[in-house]
């Protein structure tokens, strides 16, 4: 039987002194990602290897010890999915932050899980590429973590979320063997599509090593419009219309009236929108030149015919990236008022309005600030409830809120999560999203790929 200090040893051995850590003091940081709602435990290690090799060695020694893993990027998720459980061993893959290829020829990377998303997008760019996918934590968050949650970000509504951009994987499966997915060719319908089957499944049916990534031409400048309305229902109405019209920006933004004061208290500036302004839409187009401002004329003209209270349109880089600033600034910006949680729901666009409503009327209820924001471009809501971490009544109310706004989310034909992931925190949620049937398949999967419950066991749902 192995004991907890032969694999301690067996792990030192294999990846060396000062990349197996045991010290309370220094784990402490790796039990839990961002969402205070989910429930993390003690690890009895946290590894950080270098290489596909020593990630193979790790899942090894933890299989042979019956010892679970939880793999983790950088830590920037919102669900739980990278916490801890008592007795697992923490997998960082940070240190696997080398961007292996740029191939400007085939418009592709090939990266390790620990590259940050901002690097990745900033080495691209000099061979004027694009890597579209921009979690707002786009500055630290890794694309092991992008790609384990199937991440989104503000762009979505033109290039989709992480899985439109991706190729390829190389995942290390819970035998140690070394799976790679995909290709690099544009098309390829060979077998099953188990590229798609990793990306999303936050950790519980392998360990991605490398991704091979599709990038796009580097966009143009974009122009940025802002548009005030004095009801979210106007705005909700313009987000519909945009739609229907065919009109497809680069970015979509809403916000609305609690995270405009916010955003303006925390940057010392104002955005623009005036007393009584309800939601702010904010809208770019990145197709260059006159393509961009008859976009941009289009999507005011629909914000005038629905009543908008202002409209403002601009091509002055720093004008546009000051707005966008705003919206990326709002979370921080809310933690003058207290400590936070934000969820994410996606609704019909057609339902953005009827969720924002909701949200009001859950503040009231229990007593707490719910300011939204989102990508009103695809649906994906962040309401974020604003609460005292010191008081238990107002903890309780915050947790009250959260899952009211998922059972809202779902009662508008919603989903529970668009982008952050399912984790520890919304288990149940998912359960009562896809029904028996679709959680008795997700079980099958996880059986065949991962006999021994060992990566990430009680993320997303429970085996039995």
């Amino acid at each position: 039987m192995t004991t907890r200090n032969d694999l301690l040893h067996t792990l030192t051995a294999a990846l060396g002194k000062g990349t197996v850590l045991v010290d309370p003091d220094v784990t402490d940081s790796y039990r839990r990602d961002m969402m205070p709602l989910a429930p993390h435990g003690n690890p009895l290690a946290v590894v950080l290897p270098g290489d596909a090799g020593q990630v193979r060695a790790v899942v090894r020694a933890c299989a042979a010890a019956g010892v679970p893993i939880v793999p983790r990027g950088a830590g920037s998720g919102l669900s739980g999915a990278a916490n801890a459980i008592d007795g697992c061993v923490v997998l960082v893959t940070t240190r696997m932050n080398e961007i292996i290829e740029v191939d400007p020829d085939n418009r592709l990377a090939v990266v390790q899980p620990g590259v940050v998303n901002l690097d990745l997008r900033g080495a691209v760019e000099k061979h004027g590429l694009f890597y579209p996918p921009d979690p707002s934590s786009y500055d630290w968050c890794t694309i092991g973590g992008n790609l384990s949650t199937n991440a989104g970000g503000l762009c979505c509504v033109k290039y989709g979320v992480t899985t439109d951009s991706v190729l390829g994987l190389e995942v290390v499966l819970a035998d140690g063997e070394l799976l790679r997915t995909g290709r690099r060719t544009v098309k390829g319908v060979a077998g099953y599509d188990l590229t798609k089957l990793f990306i999303g499944s936050e950790g519980t049916l392998g360990v991605i090593t490398q991704a091979t990534l599709a990038l796009r031409p580097l966009p143009q400048a974009p122009g940025t419009m802002v548009a005030a309305f004095s009801t979210v229902a106007a705005a909700g109405a313009a987000v519909s219309r945009i739609v229907r019209e065919g009109i497809v920006p680069s970015l979509m933004e809403i916000m609305d009236s609690t995270s405009i004061e916010a955003v303006e208290t925390h940057l010392k500036t104002e955005l623009g929108a005036g007393k009584g302004c309800a939601a702010l839409l904010l809208c770019q187009s990145d197709s260059g030149g006159e393509a961009a401002r008859q976009e941009l004329r289009a999507i005011e003209q629909v914000c005038h015919d629905v009543g908008a209270d202002l409209v403002h349109s601009t091509f002055d880089p720093a004008e546009g990236q000051l707005l966008l600033a705003a919206r990326r600034a709002v979370l921080m910006a809310l933690e003058v008022y207290g400590a936070w949680m934000t969820d994410d729901v996606c609704v019909p666009r057609t339902k953005i309005a009827d969720l924002i409503s909701a949200c009001e009327r859950i503040s009231a209820e229990v007593d707490l600030r719910v300011p939204v924001v989102g990508h009103a471009g695809d649906g994906n809501m962040h309401p974020t409830i604003v609460y005292d971490p010191t008081s238990e009544s107002e903890f309780e109310r915050a947790n009250q809120a959260f899952n009211d706004i998922l059972a809202v989310g779902l009662s508008l034909g919603g989903t529970v999560t668009g982008e952050h992931g399912i984790g520890k925190i919304k288990r149940e949620w998912l359960e009562r999203e896809i029904g028996p049937v679709g959680l008795r398949v997700h079980r099958s999967i996880k059986a065949a790929l991962d006999p021994g419950n060992l990566f990430n066991p009680g993320s997303m749902f429970a085996m039995s």
